[in-house]
């Protein structure tokens, strides 16, 4: 669930290729580049460092908030004086005091300001979206072809270095491993945190939950199906609690703007969440490859995933389907399929004017008990009317 992208308009045709970094760069006049405490000699790079061309402006809120997450990448590879990493900002502000305001957050260089300077290099790099993060390497060679490493640092941040096509395979690959086989301590619990929140900010240990079975719920209250659904999950959970079954629980992980929505969210539901500010939340959206919200991921009780289905399954089936294993949904389906075929068609009921017909509706209230119904119920076709199947008086029963 990566950040959005500002979109530029580019002017004439990027010209393609790998080109010596400084070459580039002084091939467009450049001779020194601009730091935090002066001017650098271009020549003065040492070229054995992985050097990144950072295209970004002030004005361009994905801008913002990428970032701080670059900064920590490049703080932690620069630590204790031993520089692995440079980066240039190419500042796309469009105008000086723009750029100033921009640059003085970040520790590393960038080319003078010059709006054509600029234009004529991103017309070079094929830029058509900022922020946009371009890896060379020692050889001054664009580590990765015609692509954005953006969405590698927000994914994966410190891990994603040193870049390049072979690294962000290795990733994937270690991501599809934990897919299949991490555990939910695995995934949840990190160096600095055992534990998930209730949304009284109440710690409960994720070892709490060993044995039971656990839905990663992936949601956000700016997300109107996500208001939808979390009712039926609520429904669901409420029915599981009900029935005193202490082996299902729900851990939120939030896709909210900010932590202040956060907070309003995690207070509609009864269950567990992650914690806002922390980079879990974007590993398990990227680990389960979350490309849409509501989802629901079931987790099952030797603590592996069971379904990265589960909104469809809670949807279709509710409470029923528990401990939702896929032989236990095949079962619930098999029940209901069995039930439907021995339910008439269609009905005529003395309660209602026109013909029931026999549907299947993930929720309905029956205009006859006026309680809640799933799965079968005879409606109208014409008229907003249904029935459960048990509350039908058959006056006369269709079965074509």
């Amino acid at each position: 669930m990566a950040a959005s992208r500002v979109g530029l308009e580019m002017i004439g045709g990027g010209v393609k290729g790998d080109v010596h970094h400084l070459s580039v760069l002084e091939s467009e006049g450049i001779e020194f580049l601009l730091s935090p405490k002066g001017k650098v000699p271009i020549s003065s790079l040492d070229q054995r460092k992985t050097i990144c061309l950072f295209f970004s402006a002030h004005w361009c809120r994905p801008c913002r908030v990428f970032t701080p997450q670059l900064l920590q990448l490049y703080n932690t590879l620069n630590h204790a004086g031993n520089k692995q990493l440079e980066i240039i900002l190419i500042s796309l502000d469009r105008d000086f005091n723009g750029f100033t305001e921009h640059f003085k957050s970040m520790p590393w260089l960038a080319t003078p300001f010059n709006v054509n300077v600029t234009s004529r290099l991103c017309n070079h790099f094929s830029i058509n979206h900022i922020p946009f993060l371009i890896p060379l390497g020692s050889d001054g060679e664009r580590i990765i072809q015609e692509e954005d490493a953006v969405p590698l640092v927000e994914d994966y941040g410190i891990e994603a270095f040193p870049f390049g096509g072979e690294r962000r395979e290795h990733l994937k690959a270690l991501d599809e491993a934990k897919r299949r086989w991490a555990t939910l301590e695995d995934l949840i619990v990190t160096a600095e945190r055992n534990y998930v929140i209730s949304a009284d900010g109440t710690k409960v240990p994720v070892s709490n939950l060993a044995g039971k079975t656990v839905g990663l719920y992936f949601g956000g209250l700016w997300c109107p199906p996500c208001r939808a659904f979390t009712h039926q999950l609520i429904e669901a959970y409420n029915e599981l609690e009900a029935t005193k079954n202490e082996s299902f629980q729900i851990i939120f992980v939030s896709t909210d703007r900010d932590e202040e929505e956060f907070k309003r969210h995690i207070s509609t539901m009864p269950w567990l969440a992650v914690p806002y500010n922390e980079k879990t939340r974007r590993d398990l959206c990227r680990i389960f490859d979350i490309k849409g919200i509501p989802a629901l991921v079931l987790m099952g009780q030797e603590g592996k995933a069971l379904s990265t289905n589960g909104r469809a399954i809670i949807s279709t089936y509710g409470a029923s389907a528990f401990p939702f294993t896929e032989s236990k949904v095949n079962e619930v389906k098999a029940a209901l399929e069995k039930e439907g075929e021995e339910l008439p068609r269609q009905v005529v009921d003395p309660k209602h004017n026109h013909v029931l017909k026999l549907d299947m509706a993930k929720a309905y209230i029956c205009d006859s008990c006026r309680r809640q119904g799933r799965f079968w119920v005879f409606s109208c076709n014409i008229c907003d009317f249904d029935l459960h199947p048990g509350c039908v008086q058959h006056d006369e029963i269709i079965n074509t």
